[in-house]
């Protein structure tokens, strides 16, 4: 999609505590006036009949347009979900295993279902509702190895107006029968979901290869070709996120000299690329993903879940590479980002760090749009944006209702909503100016 045109006359009113970023955080700062922390209480934004924000304003917008008043709640952008898969709802919360027991366990199985063209539609617009439901408007996803679970994934976000990115996932070996393509098969797919998603409506391809591991060096160059053939295509993988794993990409790639070399060597890094995880890297791999402005999707409650690592947060920052926050649904144990968010802190904490509400929450909208190279489109609650928006209870209960009665100043109410708050505080979800998601009454 090309950048959205000038707002017109605004057809929609929404009446809340605005708060979005102008600029990244800097770390450690949780001061209330953080520089690139924008904070507008009590202020009208306006979005026009292309569902684009066409003004923020603390004046009445007078007769004439739809008024939603959320008095007393916070509007935020929607949140950015830099890593998740499709068919992974159902693994949701599987007991006992570590990253490469719990694929061939939990996950494949799930997966394998997914070659059913009607299985992966009702799959998918489960999985599309839930992500409204819990203030997504942006992912990059993951589907499955079946052309069918990809065709639903765009078909079902076209459908709700949505931005995705996404594209088949590519696995040759070293996974079960029925979810193993070939280099020639995967080439055909991918080239003919190409023609027909990639950029049409909000649909962004993503080339995408589940890992090292199940891709042969064949494929992986293939990847890498169907990438340079298209500069404005998206490449997603997983990356470093499990020491058995990253032994057995050792084993099988000798010649790399590391996992991100993998990739690296096979053309799939460039600015357009997700890396999930990226746990275990050294100052190299960093400084590569600087240089050639990949990013990493952090995924803590999959992390913690799994056992796999700490993410180094600092270190991607003096490196000067990217990282957004993803849920990484169905590692990840919640598909809201604020959970995943206060999991971050605690990893974070575990280092002897502190992730300010101010970085986190950057990460979920501004700077993961950024990443993906789509803040020119989406991220802040600027006007010419594309109204994708969620509104937010600052408290559900008395606990956190009396947590915010007695906070002190911006950031303290704002980290603890965030490490507080959940999908029940969701309100309202918008998405290119259509409200897709409210709330019900219990």
């Amino acid at each position: 999609m090309t950048a959205p045109a000038s707002a017109g006359p605004a057809v929609r009113a929404i009446r809340a505590d605005l708060l979005d970023f102008t600029a990244a955080p800097a770390w450690g700062d949780a001061s209330d006036a953080a520089a690139g922390v924008r904070w507008r209480p009590d202020h009208w934004l306006l979005v026009d009949a292309q569902g684009l924000i066409a003004a923020v304003q603390r004046e009445d917008p007078g007769p004439g347009v739809e008024r939603h008043d959320h008095r007393g709640r916070l509007l935020l952008p929607g949140f950015v979900d830099g890593h998740v898969h499709s068919p992974q709802v159902p693994v949701l919360a599987s007991f006992g295993t570590a990253l490469l027991d719990w694929l061939d366990t939990y996950t494949f199985p799930s997966e394998t279902a997914w070659a059913d063209a009607d299985h992966a539609t009702r799959g998918t617009e489960l999985f599309l509702d839930a992500l409204l439901a819990h203030g997504t408007t942006v992912a990059a996803v993951f589907p499955t190895v079946h052309k069918a679970s990809a065709e639903a994934l765009f078909a079902g976000a076209a459908a709700r107006g949505m931005r995705v990115v996404g594209g088949k996932v590519l696995m040759d070996r070293h996974a079960p029968d029925g979810l193993r393509d070939t280099v020639a098969q995967a080439e055909r797919d991918c080239t003919d979901l190409i023609a027909r998603w990639h950029g049409r409506g909000r649909c962004s391809y993503a080339v995408t290869v589940r890992f090292a591991p199940t891709s042969t060096p064949a494929q992986l160059a293939m990847a890498g070709a169907l990438c340079r053939a298209d500069p404005t295509l998206h490449m997603q993988t997983h990356l470093a996120e499990n020491r058995d794993e990253l032994r057995w990409v050792g084993g099988l790639f000798p010649q790399a000299r590391s996992y991100l070399a993998v990739y690296d060597d096979a053309g799939l890094l460039h600015g357009r690329s997700v890396l999930a995880h990226g746990i275990w890297l050294d100052a190299d791999d960093r400084a590569r993903l600087a240089a050639t402005g990949a990013h990493v999707a952090h995924c803590p409650t999959s992390n913690l879940f799994l056992g796999s690592g700490l993410y180094d947060w600092r270190a991607a920052l003096r490196a000067g590479h990217a990282t957004s926050l993803a849920s990484d649904v169905g590692g990840g144990t919640r598909l809201c980002l604020l959970p995943n968010a206060a999991a971050a802190y605690a990893v974070q904490a575990l280092q002897g760090e502190r992730l300010t509400a101010w970085v986190a929450l950057h990460a979920a909208t501004r700077g993961g749009a950024d990443a993906l190279r789509l803040g020119h489109e989406i991220g802040t609650l600027e006007p010419g944006r594309v109204a994708d928006l969620a509104v937010w209870d600052w408290a559900v209960g008395t606990l956190d209702a009396e947590r915010q009665r007695v906070a002190r100043g911006l950031h303290e109410r704002v980290f603890a909503w965030m490490t507080l708050a959940d999908e029940r505080h969701l309100a309202a979800t918008w998405v290119a100016g259509q409200e897709r998601h409210r709330r019900t009454p219990p």
